[in-house]
């Protein structure tokens, strides 16, 4: 494997659509640039998806994008086709699903609008096509799903402020204590480590994309709460449109 890595422009500017970006590595139907907006899976977010157009025009779609198993600074990004005319040192042009990725942005905020309402560790989260559910590690729930609704609603009308800022790796290992969901630590980066604050509300560190006002999400409503075993509740939330 080469010695690249992928900076991600999504950690700064997760509003922007389009970049471009330079051919660092390929293989089979995965390609890598040195700049990506495109979000790779993880935290329970899925990868984005979208399109890679050619100097001469010709698109590619962007099927799905994932880190490096081994580096985790390479982003791949899994073509549909033939992707032979993708040389390194090849300049293209990249454009992101923005509704998709936008419904992604609005839950995984509204997720940790949830973590403020339940006192609990988080033990698995999953989010996507305009739906998210967090798992809590707690034996009997004291929320029902009105209640739950009724205190999302009523924070995301609130407009309060989300804040994303990069702070030093330095202060990786302190940044964890602040982690709810201990089954999906933000990556570790020689540059930088990404920390999301609801002001007033939820402060973690958190790899994802997010919005930067709460009323951006619109309204949400608790679909239903599971027993998933004697210490296991998962909450299932829902965009509305």
């Amino acid at each position: 494997m080469k010695n690249n890595a992928t900076a991600p422009l999504f950690d700064e500017t997760p509003y922007e659509i389009t970049f471009e970006a330079t051919v660092i590595d390929s293989r089979e139907d995965l390609v890598a640039f040195d700049r990506t907006l495109f979000y790779p899976a993880g935290g329970g977010q899925p990868g984005d998806t979208g399109f890679i157009t050619h100097a001469n025009g010709s698109r590619a779609r962007v099927m799905e994008t994932h880190r490096d198993d081994t580096d985790r600074s390479l982003i791949w990004h899994r073509l549909e086709g033939d992707i032979e005319a993708l040389a390194v040192g090849l300049t293209v042009t990249g454009e992101v699903d923005w509704e998709v990725r936008y419904d992604n942005m609005k839950m995984h905020t509204c997720l940790h609008l949830l973590c403020s309402l339940i006192d609990a560790p988080v033990t698995g989260c999953s989010m996507g096509q305009g739906k998210g559910r967090l798992d809590f590690d707690l034996p009997e729930m004291t929320m029902s799903k009105d209640e739950i609704t009724k205190s999302l609603n009523a924070l995301i009308a609130s407009q309060i402020e989300v804040e994303t800022r990069l702070i030093s790796p330095d202060h990786y290992d302190a940044a964890l204590a602040l982690v709810r969901n201990r089954y999906a630590l933000p990556p570790r980066s020689t540059n930088s480590v990404k920390m999301i604050e609801v002001r007033g509300v939820d402060i973690q560190p958190c790899g994802g994309t997010h919005i930067r006002n709460t009323s951006e999400i619109g309204q949400v409503v608790c679909e239903k709460i599971d027993k998933k075993g004697r210490q296991n509740r998962r909450i299932v939330l829902r965009l509305v449109d």
